[in-house]
């Protein structure tokens, strides 16, 4: 039986892993510290629970996390590594019934766990979805705060409803647990799905730490393919785009056909090869673009239509 929201409500931390060894241990002890404190303090329920998810680690993550477990901690144990989106929904749907509401957060520490009062504070208040928002990137090299704004610039543009500075660091009640689970699709942007939800929600902001050990597990290209990830999940502006440049270019064209015409009547002809040479690169270089994107929304259709399982449980401890 869940408690309601003006008890001490269950919560369940979710927090998925993958080769984590040099910091799993110092995020065991932060996240049991702070559960105990809250518990103590009579802020939730004392069956409130860390579920951790072993994202099919090949490092000494899962053997770290058995040796220290306790009674407050769950390990999920996916049979093979499916990706930090899909580590995150086995976290959830383990939980769905089980808690009053499920706080996702990175193992790495860079979440201030300390928001997590707030966001139950808030929770306690009728919001069933809560995002926890980064307040600045200055911590960030050039690069990265320049892909990342620009990320999230382009999202906007193609009309995609995305949280700004927003991960994966938020909170969600039961009821909007079941709501995102009914989202079946297996190219998973849970950033752009969770907004779709529309239940109350509200943004709390903190700043980002340091990694407090280990290195990040989205190197560049990974961020990269992630990124792309989402744009086609969420909209067809880029196709569109193509569409309005392919006319263009084809309106272009017979202009230039007609000019040409013009001047071969009247005894001019166009000299030089440029006039050919970089008209055929350039549309060459649009068409290989253009089927660049085609592909990448049929490599999706292709995804869906074989409606593969997420992830495979391989153990449950608890």
């Amino acid at each position: 039986m869940k408690n309601t929201q003006n008890l001490s409500p269950i919560i369940y931390l979710v927090v998925p892993c993958y080769n984590e060894q040099e910091v799993i241990r110092i995020s065991l002890e932060a996240l049991h510290s702070k559960l105990s404190s809250l518990i103590n303090a009579h802020h939730i329920s004392k069956q409130s629970k860390i579920v951790f998810v072993n994202d099919g680690s090949k490092d000494k993550t899962l053997e770290i996390l058995k040796e220290n477990k306790n009674d407050k901690t769950i390990i999920i144990n996916l049979s093979a590594n499916c990706g930090h989106q899909n580590a995150l929904i086995a976290g959830l749907e383990y939980s769905l019934d089980k808690c009053d509401l499920a706080i996702s957060l990175d193992c790495d520490l860079q979440d201030d766990i300390d928001l997590v009062d707030s966001m139950i504070d808030k929770f306690k208040n009728g919001y069933e979805v809560i995002y926890g928002v980064r307040d600045d990137r200055s911590s960030d090299t050039f690069f990265k705060r320049f892909s990342a704004e620009s990320f999230y610039d382009i999202m906007k543009v193609l009309g995609v409803n995305i949280i700004r500075n927003h991960a994966d660091y938020r909170a969600l009640s039961n009821r909007a647990i079941r709501s995102l689970l009914s989202f079946r699709e297996a190219n998973l942007f849970l950033r752009g799905i969770v907004p779709l939800l529309g239940y109350q929600s509200c943004k709390l902001y903190y700043k980002r730490n340091a990694r407090v050990a280990g290195e990040s597990k989205y190197p560049f290209f990974k961020m990269l393919s992630f990124a792309l990830d989402g744009i086609t999940s969420f909209s067809v502006q880029p196709l569109r785009i193509l569409s309005i440049i392919g006319a263009t270019i084809s309106l272009a064209s017979l202009i230039f056909g007609l000019w040409a015409l013009i001047t071969y009547f009247m005894g001019r002809t166009i000299s030089g090869w440029t006039s050919v040479v970089v008209p055929m690169y350039f549309l060459g270089g649009l068409q290989l673009l253009g089927l660049g994107i085609l592909g990448e929304y049929i490599g999706k259709i292709y995804k869906e239509t074989k409606n593969r399982p997420r992830y495979f449980i391989d153990s449950i401890i608890d």
